[in-house]
C-alpha cells in the first residue's frame, strides 16, 4: 500500500524483507538441503510432526535440487500451488522458482515475500533449499538476525562433509552465524555426538559461527510415533518470537532430555512420501 508519508522516497534495498520479518506471526527456517543424505524428507516430516504438536501449522517450500518441478501457473501466483497435506501441514513444489523472483541486486528475497502472501494461514516456513540458494534468499542479515539455517545431517562422512561445506557458503555469503542440525541416525549411534561436537568445534574455530543445537531423527521411527524429544525442543525454539530471549541459550543437554510434556498431535507422513 502506498504511503503518502513517503512520496518521492524509493524504497531502500532492504524494504522487502523489513515487510517480511515486520510479521511476527510467521517464522521462516532455511533448511539446507544435502544431496547426500537419503532420509531428508523423513526428517522434515517428523519436524513438522513436532510443530504441529506445538499448535504451529507448516508449510514446507520444497525448493531443492531433488524437488518435484512446480507447477506451471506457479510464476503466475503461488496460492493455487500450495497443497495441503494435513490440517497442519502444506507443501509447495518450487525448484527453480526463487529465480524468477531476483532482483538486480542478485537476491530472491522477493520470494519469501510472496510465499507468506500466499499462505497467511501458516506459522512456519520451511525453506528446504541447497546453501547457495538459501544464501539468495536470506542475505540481509541486519534484518535476518532470529534466523537460524537447520542444516542436515546423516552419520555418514560424505554428508557430514556437505553439512559443514554448506554451513562455511550461508555464514560467508549471507553472514548467518548460527545453526541447528538435524543428524539422521539411530539413537544409539556411537558417531552422532561427535560429529555434532566436530561440527560446532569446526564452526567455532574456523567461521566464528556456533552450532546452536542438534537433534537425531530416528529414520525408522513411525511416523505416528511422538516426535523424538531433541525434534520437539528445536521445533520449540522456531516459534520462539525474535527478539525474545532463547530459553535454551547457554543449556546444556542432550538430544534426549525430557523436559517436555508429550506431543499429543501426529500427522500422517504424507510430507515424507512427497519429498521422497
Amino acid at each position: 500500500m502506498h504511503d503518502p508519508s513517503n512520496a518521492g522516497a524509493p524504497p531502500d534495498q532492504a524494504h522487502g524483507l523489513r515487510r517480511l520479518f515486520a510479521n511476527a506471526g510467521v517464522r521462516l527456517v532455511p533448511v539446507v538441503a544435502n544431496p547426500h543424505m537419503a532420509f531428508s524428507g523423513v526428517i522434515l516430516d517428523r519436524l513438522c510432526s513436532a510443530l504441529a504438536d506445538e499448535g504451529a501449522r507448516a508449510l514446507v517450500v520444497d525448493a531443492s535440487d531433488s524437488a518435484p518441478a512446480p507447477d506451471e501457473l506457479a510464476v503466475m501466483g503461488l496460492v493455487e500451488c500450495i497443497e495441503a497435506l494435513s490440517p497442519e501441514v502444506s507443501y509447495l513444489a518450487a525448484r527453480g522458482l526463487p529465480l524468477h523472483y531476483v532482483d538486480s541486486h542478485g537476491s530472491t528475497a522477493p520470494f519469501l515475500q510472496a510465499v507468506v502472501d500466499a499462505a497467511p494461514h501458516c506459522d512456519v516456513v520451511l525453506v528446504h533449499a541447497g546453501a547457495s540458494e538459501l544464501s539468495r534468499l536470506f542475505a540481509r542479515q541486519t534484518l535476518t538476525t532470529q534466523v537460524r539455517p537447520l542444516l542436515l545431517a546423516d552419520d555418514h562422512p560424505a554428508s557430514v562433509t556437505h553439512a559443514y561445506a554448506a554451513m562455511k557458503l550461508i555464514a560467508l555469503r549471507a553472514r548467518l552465524m548460527v545453526f541447528q542440525l538435524t543428524l539422521c541416525a539411530a539413537p544409539a549411534s556411537p558417531r552422532a555426538s561427535r560429529i555434532a561436537e566436530q561440527l560446532a568445534s569446526c564452526a567455532d574455530t574456523f567461521l566464528g559461527a556456533l552450532l546452536h543445537d542438534w537433534a537425531i531423527v530416528d529414520p525408522a521411527w513411525h511416523a505416528a510415533e511422538a516426535p523424538p524429544p531433541g525434534l520437539r525442543r528445536l521445533a520449540r525454539a522456531m516459534l520462539v518470537p525474535a527478539p525474545a530471549a532463547d530459553p535454551w541459550a547457554g543449556s546444556s543437554h542432550t538430544p534426549f532430555d525430557s523436559a517436555f510434556a508429550p506431543p499429543a498431535a501426529r500427522q500422517a507422513g504424507a510430507l515424507a512420501q512427497a519429498l521422497n
